[in-house]
């Protein structure tokens, strides 16, 4: 009998804690991170970056659809400056053009790494279009002034070989 009261017990006070209660309102979805990524074929080898849509969701979904367009397959790297940016996504190649979409920014405490994939703009911060880059090495100074959408997975080694000039044979989603 005593092992029944000790039971009833422990039962009654752990209805009383909760531990068995669920309130579904106070359960919070744990927010998952994108597994899409991004394949770069260049003639040095390929680039995979993943994307950061829980970041920069305007962004990675532009992004996605230029991709899926082919926009980007043939366009060069415009831009490479040594252990700064490998930039590209110009058609006209000359850093001066876009698809003519601009996108609102969508800056992040994330920091700019080497490895990390961000869109270029001009002065005005909502200019962003098509053209992105590649950071060579660490840039802090970039931080929080780009929009930051991805970040390099395999390939590091193939973004150090990249020169101006060189083609982005083709661009695939993962």
């Amino acid at each position: 009998m005593k092992t029944l009261s000790k039971l009833a017990l422990i039962s009654s006070l752990l209805f009383a804690s909760g531990c068995f209660k669920t309130d579904e309102k106070t359960v919070e979805p744990v927010k998952e991170q994108s597994e899409e990524k991004i394949r770069i074929k260049t003639a040095h080898g390929d680039i995979i970056f993943k994307l950061l849509p829980e970041v920069a969701p305007i962004t990675t979904e532009r992004f996605k659809e230029l991709v899926d367009q082919d926009y980007y397959n043939g366009l060069i790297f415009h831009r490479v400056i040594p252990g700064f940016v490998a930039q590209g996504g110009d058609p006209k190649g000359t850093g001066e053009g876009g698809s003519g979409k601009r996108l609102k920014a969508e800056f992040s405490d994330l920091k700019h790494k080497k490895g990390t994939v961000a869109m270029a703009r001009g002065q005005d911060i909502n200019s962003a279009d098509s053209q992105f880059y590649i950071a060579l090495d660490e840039q802090p100074h970039l931080d929080g002034k780009y929009t930051i959408f991805g970040e390099v997975v395999e390939g590091l080694d193939t973004v150090d070989k990249i020169k101006q000039g060189d083609k982005m044979l083709s661009v695939s989603l993962e």
